[in-house]
């Protein structure tokens, strides 16, 4: 095949890769973006086998057809609320093929590898294993095949530091002398090791930006291959996806009022709620209603806003929680859904699952947005969100808090709130919510899906 027309279809790719961001960016046109993305995958792979010469068309096939067998199943059947878990999949396998691949590229050119190759070698391998058994990790604490809460002990810190260290020393050693093959899998083990303990030091909170930064990882780790390679497709498209995913882990930690060292090493959510802690916030305040109760404040409400969390994905409740919004829209009542940037368990998780229960874009708003309109808002219902409504965080000075500074949706501002969870347990980072006991707020103790359809019945019985 001409080098022209590979080329031409390497052009292509990257420019629907641009596209695919694009139109990612954005609620009405993800859905587009997606398709430009998956038909730049398409156009590339295409592009690729036309460039080489096979050895072994058998081989190739037996990848695919392996790839397309886990593949499919994960993408037709994987709930909605499970794409986190299935991001970090991703992520992993990602991470693992280029790892791979830049192994096996040592091993075919060792000791005869120039310092820049070897240098690119190095960082790769690093970067793709460590990401490989953190995004496992991440994968297995929110799927609860592990416990959330961040592993903690005493120099923790500094064990993971060395580790890393360890194997940063023995990728110098490499690129410096090739021929030392033995201190290879030396280093994989301490990069495979480091990734392991740098996400189970980490607690579910953090989970969407540590998803990003996998996801950076995980991109910069094609793009050093693609140097490697000498793959220009490659190198845009791991630079594409590196980028992309370290700006989203920036956006995420600003959300959180973070930093970045903060969420990989702060250990947030290891905290466990002493009883005289929730007894000093909660004792006789909280006031418990029924269905029928806050079907009466929705009857005679204006205005209503939604504000979704992991608790709605939990219980499957976005279909019912659109059925409820629509009965009330019906009625002439003003609806909005109040997203916050990290709510959920990973970025834009409430906003996939209520696009996917078709609630129209348009009445989805963001953290400022939301907060200028809470004051003229009748009735904020509160669906398994916990620490994106926690007033505390708004004591930015208060260093035992863990989510000090955070910005919050201000829905305490509304004139009622009701928040509809199965009990006063804490959120991810581990602390009492005041919200639950405040003049304003009524709990409506039960799962999200079956208070949602509750509310249904009562709106059409009254």
């Amino acid at each position: 095949m001409s080098p022209e027309l590979v080329l031409t279809l390497y052009v292509v790719s990257i420019a629907l890769f641009i596209l695919s961001l694009r139109g990612l960016s954005e609620v009405k046109t993800s859905r587009i973006g997606n398709w430009a993305g998956a038909l730049g995958m398409v156009i590339a792979v295409v592009a690729t086998l036309l460039a080489f010469r096979m050895e072994r068309y058998d081989l190739l096939v037996v990848a695919v057809v392996i790839g397309a067998v886990i593949g499919a199943p994960l993408a037709i059947w994987m709930p909605m609320t499970a794409v986190p878990q299935r991001t970090a999949l991703s992520h992993a396998f990602g991470a693992l093929a280029a790892a791979l691949v830049g192994t096996a590229e040592f091993y075919g050119k060792a000791p005869n590898i120039d310092l820049f190759t070897m240098s690119v070698l190095a960082v790769e391998m690093i970067l793709g294993y460590l990401t490989f058994t953190g995004s496992i990790i991440a994968f297995s604490k929110l799927q609860e095949i592990i416990p959330g809460k961040p592993l903690l002990y005493k120099g923790r810190i500094m064990v993971s530091l060395s580790i890393l260290g360890l194997a940063v020393i023995l990728g110098i050693v490499l690129v410096l002398d090739p021929s030392r093959t033995v201190f290879l899998p030396v280093m994989i083990g301490a990069s495979l090791v480091f990734g392991f303990l740098l996400v189970m030091g980490i607690g579910g909170a953090d989970m969407p930006a540590v998803i990003a930064i996998l996801n950076s990882y995980a991109g910069l780790s094609a793009a050093a291959l693609g140097f490697v390679l000498n793959n220009k497709l490659l190198i845009v498209a791991g630079s594409l996806d590196g980028s992309s995913g370290f700006i989203l882990s920036v956006l995420m930690c600003k959300a959180m009022n973070r930093s970045f060292l903060n969420v990989l090493f702060g250990g947030v959510g290891g905290a466990t709620v002493s009883k005289s802690k929730e007894e000093e916030v909660y004792g006789g305040r909280v006031k418990s209603t029924t269905p029928e109760e806050v079907a009466a404040l929705l009857q005679v409400a204006r205005r209503v806003v939604f504000v979704p969390g992991y608790g709605m994905a939990v219980s499957h409740a976005q279909h019912a929680v659109r059925d409820l919004a629509n009965l009330l829209e019906s009625r002439g009542v003003e609806v909005e859904f109040a997203i916050h940037p990290v709510a959920g368990r990973m970025p834009g998780h409430m906003n996939v699952l209520l696009a996917e229960a078709d609630v129209a874009y348009e009445k989805l708003k963001g953290l400022e947005e939301s907060n200028a309109s809470f004051k003229q808002t009748d009735v904020v219902l509160v669906i398994g969100a916990n620490d994106v409504v926690n007033p505390v965080a708004r004591n930015a000075t208060d260093a035992s808090n863990p989510i000090a500074g955070m910005p919050i949706l201000n829905v305490d501002e509304a004139r009622t709130v009701v928040v509809i969870k199965r009990s006063l347990s804490p959120g991810f980072a581990g602390i009492p919510n005041p919200l639950f006991a405040a003049d304003n707020t009524v709990m409506l103790f039960a799962d999200a899906k079956q208070a949602a359809t509750a509310l249904v019945a009562a709106l059409k019985e009254a």
